[in-house]
């Protein structure tokens, strides 16, 4: 075997020692023999080795014969098959791992595998595990953190093969395992052009992250030892910037999904970026959607959702959302600005922009905010523009829908159109244009809109002038009960009688002529702007998730389960005007028994007090709860109720919880905790089949 090796190297010392410095040099390296391991034959080996180079380069004839074979070109040594291990620890030892390593590899291999169980063999191993090691170290110098992680893992491969040294093959792993975040570093941080050392690093990046659990840490009994939190964080700041902003959204969306609220703030914060740097407003909407659903402690998210509201054109709502800020420092300012309020939300929102959101993206060129340029941009008028369409004819179609829209068979048709424009956002619009096409469809499939509208909309009058008559009915039946009026003056139950059927009748003419002339301007709002509507509730409908933990036991005593008086029960509600006190009971029931059946304690029986849609999607949730492993408790008491509307037909009322939502697995592991005090919901009750009954709910108002 031939090694990339001279005397001079061999034993330590430059080309120009002397005799005396050869000798000294020999010596150290006699007694500075390794002990890491090897058998006694091959250190004799190494001995022998280094005394014949001593007996060469301190003699003078032999020393100016091997000079002059250097000068012409000669160069590495041949040892004997018998001292071929002793000459590979020799160029280890010299400082050369990599060259040893891969000659040592080689030597393993066939044709020239040692015999099993030999001397040479356990020599050979250990040689290949130390200097996989020491040729990682060294490529971790150089900050070549790929081809270090290279390095131990051909050892560990070869290690398992050879089937010894388990505590040497252990430490390889743990230093390969180490040494993830900087191969991770080194692969992103490389020319774009090189993609598959980019799309390695993403996925390494993705899969490390969620080992940990999220951005958070939260399973960190496998990383803790050599990377705390705050260690992890520095890194990840280290690797923002060479990571495009589509791929921080990919990435962040990807673990918020998994659990991770910080990475949900992330991708509020990239969404929010691509869609001002690249003119898609269509991302603020997402953008909004995903902030308006995160609990993050402490983050005070009106300015933000403010400064969205600003980028939209929508000035009234960006001025209350800032008005609503818990900051008061922020609030004072405003109230103490020089200009205008819109001028200083202007200020603000430019500098959050500039500071906070578009920095740490590899393809997004910091530079100064120009607001002018984004709302003088002619793709962002246009679809202002049609937002301030949209808006205003939603206007109109909910000012119809409360002429003749009133009864839970109403509500019904609505959500079932909702459903089909569910989650309005770029990523999952079925259009290629994304909403700009969205509407130009809306446009071509008018005329088949319309006549499912006008089925419709015949349907509901119908049931609607059914009810009337049922409600008429039921306050003549009171009426006749009253036997204090009977008694006193009979004529005036006709008296009664006549003015409720006139005023009835012009009820009746008013409304089959409100309808004839309104009719086709309610079918085209309905049509072209259902997905603003319900853009603008859906983002409203999703309870807030929370990210806390605490233990079982220190559950706050504010968070009970609802009671309900025992002369209630579940019991329908037929009066007209029912009071506040009978709404609530009804309310507690639905809050106690949806408890139970998501907690898979009983099954949830109350179709005689809310709609069938709604138990579906209590239904719904438990199942896909059941598919997951997990189950959910929930406590919450209503602490303050109000009425917000009230018809004949149609209850509003506006309710503040104290709400706890524990999620635990099938095991008994505990997953997450939801805690807000209080959770604003506003509950509507519909009047059908001569009860009220609990048709809808929209949370997080």
């Amino acid at each position: 075997m031939e090694l990339p090796l001279d005397h001079f190297r061999l034993i330590g010392v430059s080309p120009s020692a002397s005799s005396e410095e050869i000798l000294r040099a020999f010596q150290l390296r006699l007694d500075k023999t390794p002990d890491e391991g090897f058998t006694y034959e091959v250190l004799t080996e190494r001995s022998e080795l280094l005394r014949l180079t001593a007996d060469l380069l301190t003699d003078p004839e032999s020393r100016r014969e091997y000079e002059n074979l250097l000068l012409n070109g000669a160069s590495g040594l041949d040892f004997s098959s018998n001292k071929e291990v002793a000459g590979l620890i020799l160029l280890w030892e010299s400082g050369s791992p990599k060259e040893a390593f891969e000659m040592t590899k080689k030597a393993l291999q066939p044709p020239q595998t040692p015999a099993l169980g030999s001397s040479r063999e356990a020599d050979l191993t250990l040689l290949a595990a130390l200097t996989a090691r020491d040729s990682a170290i060294q490529e971790q110098q150089l900050r070549s953190y790929s081809n270090a992680a290279d390095f131990l893992h051909d050892g560990i491969q070869l290690l398992q093969r050879m089937g010894k040294l388990a505590e040497r093959r252990k430490e390889l792993e743990e230093d390969l395992f180490s040494l993830l975040p900087y191969r991770i570093l080194d692969l992103l941080s490389r020319d774009l052009n090189d993609q598959e050392s980019h799309k390695k690093g993403l996925s390494m990046l993705e899969n490390f992250i969620i080992k940990r659990g999220g951005l958070e840490g939260n399973n960190r009994s496998e990383y803790g030892d050599y990377l705390n939190q705050k260690e992890f964080e520095a890194f990840f700041q280290q690797i923002k910037p060479f990571l495009t902003v589509q791929e921080q959204i990919d990435l962040f969306i990807e673990l918020q999904k998994r659990g991770s609220t910080e990475a949900g703030f992330l991708a509020f914060i990239s969404l929010t970026a691509i869609g001002f740097s690249r003119r898609k407003p269509e991302k603020l909407f997402e953008a909004r959607r995903i902030l308006k659903k995160l609990n993050l402690s402490g983050l005070d998210s009106m300015p933000l959702l403010g400064c969205l509201d600003l980028l939209l054109a929508d000035i009234d709502q960006a001025s209350a959302r800032f008005s609503s800020s818990s900051d008061e420092k922020l609030r004072d300012w405003l109230d103490s600005y020089a200009g205008s309020k819109l001028e200083a939300i202007c200020i603000f929102c430019k500098n959050w922009l500039e500071n906070d959101v578009l920095v740490g993206f590899r393809d997004i060129e910091s530079k100064d905010v120009d607001l002018d340029s984004w709302f003088e941009d002619r793709e962002i008028q246009e679809f202002i523009e049609k937002l301030e369409k949209k808006s205003n004819k939603t206007t109109i179609k909910l000012n119809l829908q409360n002429q003749l829209l009133k009864q839970e068979s109403s509500i019904k048709i609505t959500e079932d159109f909702d459903n089909k424009l569910d989650n309005d956002d770029e990523r999952r619009l079925p259009w290629p244009g994304g909403i700009k096409q969205k509407f130009e469809n809306f446009d071509i499939q008018e005329n088949k809109f319309n006549e499912e509208i006008f089925k419709n909309k015949i349907i509901d009058f119908y049931r609607f002038l059914i009810e009337k008559i049922a409600e008429l009915k039921f306050s003549f039946g009171e009426l006749l009960k009253d036997k204090k009026i009977i008694s006193t003056s009979p004529y005036f139950i006709y008296l009664y009688a006549f003015l409720i059927l006139f005023i009835f009748g012009i009820g009746i003419g008013f409304l089959k002529n409100n309808f004839k002339k309104s009719f086709q301007d309610e079918a085209f709002a309905d049509k072209s702007l259902v997905a603003a509507d319900k853009d603008q509730n859906d983002d409203e409908k999703d309870i807030i998730q929370g990210i806390q933990k605490k233990p079982s036991n220190e559950i706050n005593s504010k968070y009970v389960k609802p009671t309900v008086e025992d002369s209630f029960k579940g019991k329908k509600i037929t009066k007209a005007s029912p009071s506040l006190e009978e709404i609530r009971n009804l309310i507690n029931v639905w809050l106690s028994s949806k408890s139970d059946f998501l907690a898979g304690k009983s099954e949830i029986n109350l179709s005689n007090i809310v709609s069938s849609g709604l138990i579906d999607r209590t239904i719904e949730e438990r199942q896909n709860d059941i598919k997951k492993g997990i189950y959910k408790e929930i406590n919450s008491q209503i602490m303050k109720i109000d009425f917000a509307s009230q018809t004949s037909s149609r209850i509003v009322v506006l309710v503040e919880l104290n709400y706890l939502e524990r999620i635990i697995k099938n095991s008994g592991e505990f997953v997450n905790e939801t805690s807000l005090t209080p959770l604003k919901v506003k509950y509507i009750l519909g009047f059908s089949n001569k009860s009220w009954k609990l048709v809808d709910f929209v949370s997080g108002l």
